[in-house]
């Protein structure tokens, strides 16, 4: 299995069970988020409850666990933290600060290709500003790389990007 975490604090971000898809020259990955159910869920094997012993008097909904609850699968796996949505004027703040100690973690090829297509990048995340929820990593380290996710024309399920540069790949 591959984790993948972020650069600067360290919070594990991603893994290999999500696929991902190159975006911006492969400045950013896409990947593909789904709302699931969480907790226990009680499964209908087909039995009357009247002919075993369950009460059906009163209109129970049978198969309804009050403790399960919806999440999203990349947030909840890696503990994602969400944060509130920035203005343009925070969000190029975050962008410069970010860049500028992101580069200096990068090898000089990395580092060519990251300096090469993250303005085209940054132009992107900036037309979905508005779109975008945004999360970080566990620890909800300042400097961290953030995670981004909004939905595609009207989907069910987000959509998320990360700086693929800022992701550090840990094999397990």
């Amino acid at each position: 299995m591959i984790v993948y975490q972020d650069r600067l604090p360290g919070n594990e971000l991603l893994s290999d069970s999500f696929l991902y898809r190159e975006l911006e020259n492969g400045v950013l990955w896409e990947v593909d988020g789904q709302w699931v159910v969480q907790g226990a869920v009680d499964v209908d094997i087909g039995a009357n409850p009247c002919n075993e012993g369950g009460d059906h008097e009163g209109g129970d909904q049978e198969g309804v666990d009050e403790e399960a609850v919806k999440v999203i699968d990349i947030v909840d796996t890696f503990r994602l933290q969400e944060l509130p949505a920035f203005e343009r004027k925070e969000f190029c703040t975050y962008m410069k600060r970010y860049i500028k100690n992101l580069s200096a973690k990068l090898e000089d090829e990395e580092q060519e290709c990251f300096k090469n297509n993250i303005e085209s990048a940054t132009k992107f995340l900036f037309s979905k500003l508005a779109d975008f929820q945004f999360f970080v990593g566990e620890s909800m380290h300042d400097d961290g790389s953030l995670v981004f996710a909004y939905y595609k024309d009207g989907a069910a399920d987000p959509t998320f990007l990360y700086f693929a540069h800022g992701l550090k790949k840990i094999n397990c």
